[in-house]
């Protein structure tokens, strides 16, 4: 069997994912707890929070190494790691970082999250998905999108990144289906697989030529309309809002500039998103070249290598 070297960690607001790897980035355990996220820590005993997720590899592999990840490094999180400034790519990342040292003497490295300083209104942050960025690759100039409940569309230029804008797409998909007129008129359809046909009715008037299409906020009671009118059913209406949302991100990602039709982009992160964003992509006229499955625990492993080295030169 492999020999364990690290803990990779992505902390997050609502749950803790944590991954033993080998010194070969083999993922050779893993650990979820969907109710251990930083807003379920109380008093802020984080380390004691840890020991409990992942104590065992501890005891079994001696004091290993943390990388962590995420909210956890949030003012709300065990400590503040201040954002790194785009532009910015893995050496200003691993500039960033933060150690402690926990009492059974193995080390914790939290890792940066990004800040976009050019944003509008205000500067715009992540904590995350920058290591998914770094995972995927910075070796081209490209978009990319994250699929997300905050969804991320992401420039890549001369190896680093060089900004990113925020979509509130997965929050605003989740409050019109749990609190608004559609959550009234809604029904869950028979079936694990989405009914493609309502999300692609939702997403082709999003990509469209209609002006009426530029109207988010008038398009959405189209949900309502739809069945008034008879064209869609109560089992239609998730996948056709989700959809209409989705789509309707791409429409607004375009007119900001972030992609011209003809241009390849990458998706990477969330897997059960990725599907929807790639087949509404060609509707706006663009070519998909998909991430890794494991961009995150690249990413993170690229951001502590240099960390690493930049202590090792130091020292």
């Amino acid at each position: 069997m492999a020999r364990p070297t690290s803990i990779i960690l992505d902390w997050g607001t609502s749950s803790l994912r944590a991954i033993l790897i080998s010194e070969t980035a083999e993922t050779l355990d893993t650990r979820e707890t969907p109710g251990g996220g930083i807003q379920f820590v109380k008093d802020g005993v984080f380390e004691a929070a840890l020991m409990q997720a992942v104590g065992e590899w501890f005891t079994a592999h001696g004091p290993l190494p943390v990388l962590a990840s995420g909210m956890i490094t949030s003012r709300n999180g065990w400590l503040e790691v201040p954002y790194v400034d785009t532009p910015g790519g893995v050496l200003e990342l691993a500039a960033g970082t933060r150690r402690l040292t926990l009492q059974n003497g193995a080390t914790i490295t939290f890792l940066p999250g990004m800040r976009d300083p050019a944003a509008k209104p205000f500067p715009d942050v992540m904590r995350g998905e920058e290591t998914q960025i770094i995972g995927y690759g910075l070796d081209h100039d490209r978009t990319l999108v994250l699929p997300g409940t905050h969804s991320k569309w992401a420039r890549i230029k001369s190896g680093r990144i060089d900004g990113f804008q925020t979509y509130a797409t997965g929050e605003v998909f989740a409050l019109l289906t749990k609190h608004s007129f559609i959550a009234k008129a809604q029904e869950t359809a028979s079936g694990a697989e989405p009914n493609w046909d309502a999300f692609d009715r939702g997403a082709k008037f999003a990509a469209s030529d209609s002006t009426s299409a530029d109207a988010f906020l008038s398009a959405i009671f189209s949900a309502r309309t739809g069945i008034l009118d008879g064209k869609l059913k109560p089992e239609d209406i998730l996948d056709y809002v989700s959809g209409l949302v989705i789509g309707s991100e791409f429409r607004q990602a375009r007119a900001v500039g972030w992609f011209e039709t003809g241009d390849t982009i990458g998706i990477v992160g969330n897997n059960a998103l990725n599907s929807r964003y790639g087949r509404i992509a060609p509707l706006f006229g663009l070519i998909v070249e998909p991430g890794p499955d494991n961009a995150a625990k690249r990413g993170i492993l690229a951001i502590a290598a240099q960390a690493a080295n930049k202590q090792g030169v130091s020292r």
